[in-house]
């Protein structure tokens, strides 16, 4: 809080704003300072205010040692003035008489007696108060099951009375009727006493989150599955982070370690982490506790326990050294409590819950399913497996992966990593071998092989220095052939490598003057690469033309490295005219390889071709190649290039409109690739080709496993930037289908990545993945989170000077979720910002629907008085309407100026404007046109001629025109077979002529 309010009116504002924001530290602080400042006014209503603020973040923060305290100055200002309490803050004082007995109940330091003390206080209250006791059999029966010890009598005594005013919510009821029977181990009467919180139709603040992480293991003890997950996404979202339910999140652990989900429990374990030290309630803490225990003694049972893992702040910890702490704690706690009660129900109960095996081997849970293996630190990349055994003599072994690698076959890299890994040891003594070479050719070996790796993650600057470093090696033993090669190499691969700024500066000086900006810096960034390319494959013919008489397969090496340069210049014009040079090279390529019987380079010049045709646009020739070529490797090989042909030829039956056979092909593909070393198939590409062919079969949940599959692959070869993109896909598929749980818990478990944490990975990135959440909470109605997202979002984007573009729609969307929460001075002054963003890079459609939409919900929550605010809105959006007009700007759908029409007769009617409100619709009506045949113009033109027919018929109450207006729309829909539409208009004229 910056300044204490002056006033009780901005006391009130301040305890509003306060009760917007989430349970936590910050939330608590600013009670207690609003309760210090409630008091310097001397009125005891302010005062009870505040304090009841204070008693509800203590409550909800998980502080049950101070919400007794501050409830015992409400008892007093009651007993002293009772008179200033009215009825609401009646009904609160009484109502929180359960919250104290929950927060003693939760502190083993209170004596037994003292708990038994408050029942009987809160009893005497209520009889004096002529209140209904339901309440306090309640708590009688909590704290018997608590205890442990007659448990039954109690429960039947609350469960067989009729709830009343104060009675906990029917979803809270629910919640422990469900408890009582799992107790008594009977999980179906438990689950069917739970359905209807379960199932969304009982709720409160704490519910259905806490009855969901109860439920967990009895659903799957039950097999119902499908179910369980779920609950376990939505349930888990409630819950997390929050010190009030951190007994839920230890259940929700639980219930991971027992379903072969232990990876996803150190993550969400790793998310919570704060709550080791934020957690002040005893019980709470035992319950987190335990189920972190059974969570990490189940990791350490695989054979995980030097894991490292989030814990208590201080240290670092392992899986094991953590479960010895946790331990601990738990077993004193639950000591602590059982000395207290007299019984041993808590070390019985947790004992219970640690004896637990899994149920499950494994249970699909997200659309990020993971290991554990997965999670574990990074290191170095295992050795690709060879088909055949490695030679255990480095003579051999080097002999080996040269012929591989003349062949270019895949299992060269397994030999050339474990040479590296022989060439590290400081025993190593190179091989007094002829064929082996001196040691200067084995490290220039290793360095292009380096460099070839490189050259796949896209990291071509490393690559082009270290084929430099190799081309040097090579002529200290005096091997020009492979020198000329790697040199050729770090030509295309520096080519690749020049940053796009720097291509485009020579160009952007060529652009006359005049010239937009916006069509300067694309276009000269073009002629920028095409340039490059243009010198580097110059270039590689004069290296060429320099290396007469070298090794065949060498030659055929540099032939396709220029292939290689007219094909990215190709690709980086994406103009037609440069494909001809392209497939001469090609051909140049094919018909060496064919003199001299290099088979893979065959294959290789054949799919460059297919390739080539492709890019220029002519499907069905490369169509035609790639058949060829598949039936080719089919029969003489060389089988690792099939995967690749496959791929191809999948991409191009995408590109012509045949799904089924792309999914043929792509899926044969992956098949495939499985047999052969990671390093020579790009796997993660099929399985992001295989899932556009999932998506244009309809098959959308194979779609989001083959996006899924393809970032992992991603992530584990190292290219993090592709993987979170291609999971970015992934969160939108998910969102765009409904599957609004599965998206959020997708992007829950990407922003918890290093990378993410620690800033290292692009901002935009990350603050697109953020974007997709927060319209996934909004989508799934957590409109509190959503809007503290968007806002955040916000401010970020505002700092993004040469992107104000984004900014415009991020805070455009940010200013309706504030008007959807009545904020409409924060949302206008968001709006302001998109505007003056919008300014400088225009998003006519998003801003002016923010700008229509902020003013229906003005005018629809404030009617006449909001009329002024909601028009300055529509005013607004009038000025992008004419901008997008004079720029030419078509949006999708109806027209700007049509929507705007359509908002200023909605917004009239709402504020009682009703002549108003019928002429713009009239409007609206003449912009849109006749509806004709299609069903979206349809559906707009009958709802703009319904709200016309309201106004005029029932608020201006000028029935016959109204009903003329609406049977011809009517008959004018039914003649175009809009029936749907035209049932809506009939239904409303029969209503006009009942006079309802």
């Amino acid at each position: 809080m910056q300044t204490a309010p002056q006033t009780t009116d901005e006391l009130y504002e301040a305890l509003r704003e306060n009760d917007r924001r989430p349970y936590g530290r910050t939330r608590t602080v600013t009670a207690e300072e609003l309760a210090e400042a409630a008091e310097l006014f001397g009125e005891p209503v302010p005062l009870i205010h505040a304090l009841l603020e204070l008693q509800e973040a203590y409550t909800y923060g998980s502080e049950p040692r101070k919400s007794p305290v501050v409830f015992a100055r409400l008892l007093n200002l009651f007993d002293e003035q009772p008179g200033v309490f009215d009825d609401r803050l009646r009904h609160q004082l009484f109502w929180r008489f359960k919250w104290v007995a929950n927060a003693l109940r939760s502190l083993p330091e209170v004596p037994l007696a003292s708990l038994r003390q408050w029942q009987t206080e809160m009893r005497d209250r209520y009889e004096k108060a002529g209140l209904d006791l339901q309440p306090y059999y309640g708590q009688a029966y909590q704290l018997a099951a608590h205890v442990g010890e007659d448990t039954a009598l109690a429960y039947e005594l609350w469960a067989g009375r009729t709830r009343g005013r104060l009675s906990d919510c029917e979803a809270c009821e629910t919640c422990e009727r469900a408890l009582y029977h799992l107790a008594a181990g009977d999980d179906e009467r438990a689950l069917r006493a739970w359905e209807p919180v379960l199932a969304g139709k009982e709720s409160c603040q704490e519910e259905p989150a806490r009855s969901v992480s109860y439920a967990l293991l009895p659903l799957v003890r039950a097999g119902r599955t499908d179910e369980v997950r779920r609950l376990h996404l939505a349930g888990y979202r409630g819950c997390r982070r929050n010190p009030s339910m951190a007994g839920e999140i230890g259940r929700h652990l639980e219930f991971c370690a027992l379903t072969g989900n232990e990876a996803r429990g150190l993550e969400l374990l790793a998310e919570n982490r704060t709550l080791f030290d934020e957690v002040d309630s005893p019980l709470s803490l035992l319950d987190l506790l335990t189920g972190v225990e059974v969570l990490l003694a189940r990791v350490e049972a695989l054979g995980h326990g030097e894991l490292p893992t989030a814990g208590f702040p201080g240290r670092s910890w392992t899986v094991a050294s953590l479960r010895a702490e946790v331990r601990r704690r738990a077993d004193d706690l639950a000591a602590r409590f059982d000395a207290r009660n007299g019984t041993t129900a808590h070390t019985d109960r947790r004992r219970t819950r640690l004896d637990r095996t899994p149920l499950l081997e494994s249970l699909e849970l997200t659309l990020r399913p993971r290991t554990l293996a997965d999670v574990a630190p990074a290191t170095a990349p295992a050795a690709p497996e060879p088909a055949e055994a490695l030679p255990e003599s480095p003579a051999e072994l080097i002999k080996r992966a040269r012929e591989l690698d003349e062949q270019g076959h895949p299992d060269a890299h397994a030999c050339w990593a474990r040479l590296r890994t022989l060439t590290t040891d400081p025993d190593y003594v190179h091989p007094d071998d002829p064929e082996a070479g001196p040691p200067a050719r084995l490290r220039a070996d290793l360095l292009e092989e380096e460099a070839t790796l490189a050259e796949r993650k896209d990291a071509h600057a490393d690559a082009a220095a270290l084929y430099e470093e190799a081309a040097g090696l090579y002529e200290d033993a005096e091997l020009a052939g492979h020198a000329v090669i790697a040199r050729a190499s770090a030509v295309l691969a520096g080519a690749q490598a020049v940053p796009p700024r720097a291509e485009a500066e020579d160009a952007e000086r060529a652009v006359p003057e005049g010239a937009g900006a916006e069509g300067a810096d694309p276009q000269a960034r073009t002629a920028a690469q095409v340039a490059v390319f243009s010198e580097a494959h110059a270039e590689l013919v004069r290296l060429h033309e320099q290396a007469p008489g070298i090794a065949p397969y060498l030659q055929a090496r540099l032939l396709r490295l220029r292939v290689s340069a007219h094909g990215l210049r190709l690709q980086a014009s994406g103009d037609s005219e440069h494909a001809a040079p392209v497939l001469a090279e090609v051909e140049l390529l094919f018909d060496f390889a064919t003199r001299h019987g290099l088979t893979g380079q065959i294959a290789a010049a054949r799919l460059l071709r297919a390739t080539t045709h492709g890019m220029a646009g002519d499907l069905p020739t490369a169509l035609a190649e790639a058949d060829g070529l598949v039936e080719v490797l089919r029969t003489d090989g060389p089988a690792w290039h099939l995967p690749r042909a496959l791929s191809l030829r999948g991409k191009i039956q995408l590109g012509l409109g045949d799904a089924e056979a792309a999914y043929a092909s792509l899926s044969e593909g992956v098949r495939l690739a499985a047999e052969w070393p990671a390093e020579s198939v790009d796997t993660p590409t099929l399985h992001g080709e295989l899932a556009q062919a999932c998506m244009g079969l309809g098959r959308t949940d194979e779609a989001l496993r083959h996006l899924t599959r393809s970032a992992e692959l991603e992530l584990r070869a190292g290219t993090r930037f592709d993987a979170f993109c291609t999971y970015s896909n992934a969160a939108q598929l998910s969102l765009d289908l409904g599957r609004i749980d599965d998206c959020i818990a997708l992007l829950d478990s990407l922003l918890l990545e290093p990378d993410v944490v620690d800033g290292e990975l692009d901002d935009r990135l990350v603050a697109q993945l953020r974007l997709t959440r927060a319209r996934a909470l909004r989508t799934g109605d957590d409109l509190k989170a959503a809007t503290a997202e968007f806002v955040a979002l916000a401010a970020e984007s505002a700092g993004w000077d040469d992107d104000p573009g984004s900014h415009a729609m991020i805070a455009a969307e940010t200013a309706i979720l504030l008007g959807e929460a009545g904020e409409f001075t924060k949302a206008r002054e968001v709006v302001d910002q998109a505007l003056a963003a919008h300014a400088r890079d225009p998003r006519y459609e998003q801003v002016s629907n923010a700008l229509r939409e902020l003013a229906r919900l003005r005018a629809q929550q404030h009617g006449p008085e909001g009329l002024t605010d909601a028009r300055a809105f529509l005013d607004d959006a009038g000025r992008v309407a004419d901008a997008a007009r004079t720029a030419g700007f078509k949006a999708h759908g109806r027209s700007l100026d049509t929507a705007l029409a359509y908002e200023h007769g909605r917004i009239n009617a709402y504020a009682g404007a009703y002549d108003e409100a019928l002429t713009a619709l009239d409007k609206a009506l003449g912009l849109l046109g006749e509806p004709g045949e299609d069903p979206h113009l349809a559906a707009e033109w009958a709802e703009c001629v319904r709200l016309a027919g309201v106004v005029e018929g029932v608020y201006l109450e000028r029935t016959a025109p109204a009903l003329a207006r609406i049977e011809a729309a009517a008959d004018r829909l039914t003649s175009l077979g809009h029936s749907e539409e035209a049932e809506s208009l009939t239904g409303l004229a029969e209503r006009l002529r009942d006079g309802e």
